[in-house]
């Protein structure tokens, strides 16, 4: 946003902080920490959670409900405030910069009273010291806004939040209606899915969700995830309703030797033990293994848990599923901050990256034995091209075509060519809490010979 104009010609005067007068200050004042983290020092936004705070449960809630929204639309929040505004900012001032931001994000798109937006905004430049002599400019800025709000609105266009080189390869690769759907869905706060053990009709009424055409429980994304009915007992796991997808396009996998290549979390890992299969969990990360491992002891589950690079894996296996690192375009709705991490220079590394887990393949299943290899990328780079330039040079490899009709309600999202595509504006809704689901390509392989 810097360099953009920025200075408001009139400056009423600054509303006068009062003592103790918004005790969710803290709170804001680590939201901008958390817009920091991502957009000056390049951290993964679920890394910079992490960090140690004092806040209580609420004001971490509202910390980073904050941020995620900003940073969900921020194209939108920076032309408002543009539109706004005479001059540049000054350089040197990052803070005021994200102050501006956040404040702006809460006033149009949180249910948060406007003066306590603005009066906390106020309060965090006037304690800042090379910033404070601008806590007018924040306060006739974010007034304005507020006085504007219904205008503001009327005037959004999802697609100002996307990052124009997403825009420009998703228009490329899907055209241009579809990449408006998706920027329309994905400025929403996604639902929260699970995947249960048994029953999941009956846990979506005890929960108080719904069932996914694809058999996922989808609940409304409020409240602490560990007070829900069923997680202390291991009844169920979050995971979007496309992860859901590629492990059970293995087929069954009871009793049969599976190896779940970049495991962590450990969502396809607990599908799998939860099948019968016995699972070796690969990740080169001992600490996302460690949260693996948790999470299979309150999902009561049996897996092994190798710390190893995956090209590093020897086989030979029943199964594999192959989960590659990539860059996550298709889960921006949850993870916003890829939209500012991630370039087109990355799709490119970890397209060859991808390349060499698919080359262990022939090494690491037996004959006949299937392999599902998948992405939360929406790039085809990743995905689609990925395969076919597979194939070509291998040729103890087979494609095993995704027939429409061997899940519930993946029809939809089977290609022509048997691969599984599944897009953000998929499952529409005029509830946004019901609507739509993660980016993810999924293609399924055979040994062959």
């Amino acid at each position: 946003m810097s360099k953009r104009p920025f200075f408001h010609k009139a400056r009423p005067k600054t509303i006068k902080p009062k003592p103790g007068a918004h005790p969710g200050l803290p709170a804001r004042r680590r939201a901008c920490d958390l817009v920091e983290a991502v957009l000056l020092r390049r951290r993964p936004l679920d890394e910079a959670l992490e960090q140690p705070t004092d806040l209580d449960a609420l004001d971490r809630a509202l910390s980073r409900k904050i941020a995620a929204t900003t940073l969900r639309r921020l194209g939108t929040i920076d032309r408002l405030l543009a539109e706004r505004l005479a001059k540049g900012l000054p350089d040197g001032l990052p803070r005021l910069e994200t102050v501006l931001r956040t404040s702006a994000c809460q006033i149009l798109f949180l249910d948060v009273p406007d003066y306590a937006a603005v009066d906390s905004a106020v309060r965090m430049v006037e304690n800042d010291r090379k910033a404070k002599g601008f806590a007018g400019l924040v306060n006739a800025v974010l007034r304005g806004l507020a006085r504007d709000r219904e205008e503001a609105l009327a005037s959004l266009d999802p697609l100002d939040d996307l990052a124009p080189w997403l825009r420009a390869r998703w228009t490329a690769a899907y055209g241009a209606d579809t990449t408006a759907a998706v920027a329309a869905i994905i400025a929403a706060e996604p639902p929260l899915d699970l995947t249960v053990k048994a029953d999941a009709e009956g846990w979506a009424a005890k929960l108080g969700g719904m069932v996914t055409p694809t058999g996922s429980v989808r609940l409304k994304a409020e409240g602490a995830i560990p007070d829900l009915a069923g997680y202390a007992d291991g009844e169920w796991w979050v995971q979007d309703a496309a992860a859901a997808l590629p492990a059970r396009l293995l087929g069954p996998v009871a009793g049969l030797a599976v190896a779940d290549l970049c495991a962590a979390p450990g969502g396809k890992t607990a599908q799998l033990a939860a099948a019968g299969a016995h699972v070796t969990a690969v990740d080169r990360s001992p600490r996302r293994l460690e949260r693996l491992s948790e999470n299979m002891a309150r999902l009561k589950l049996d897996v092994t848990v190798r710390a190893l690079d995956a090209l590093d894996l020897e086989g030979p296996f029943d199964a594999v599923l192959i989960d590659a690192p990539c860059t996550a375009t298709g889960t921006v709705r949850g993870h916003p901050d890829v939209m500012h991490l991630k370039t087109v220079a990355d799709v490119e590394g970890l397209a060859r990256l991808q390349a060499r887990l698919l080359d262990r393949l022939p090494l690491l299943l037996k004959p006949g034995g299937r392999a599902v290899y998948c992405t939360c990328s929406l790039e085809p780079e990743e995905g689609e091209a990925q395969v076919a330039a597979l194939l070509a040079r291998e040729p103890r490899l087979a494609l095993d075509p995704i027939r429409p009709d061997e899940l519930p309600g993946i029809a939809p999202f089977v290609t022509a060519e048997g691969y599984l595509r599944t897009l953000p504006c998929h499952w529409p809704d005029a509830d946004p809490a019901r609507a739509g689901l993660d980016g993810f390509f999924a293609a399924r392989l055979v040994r062959v010979g």
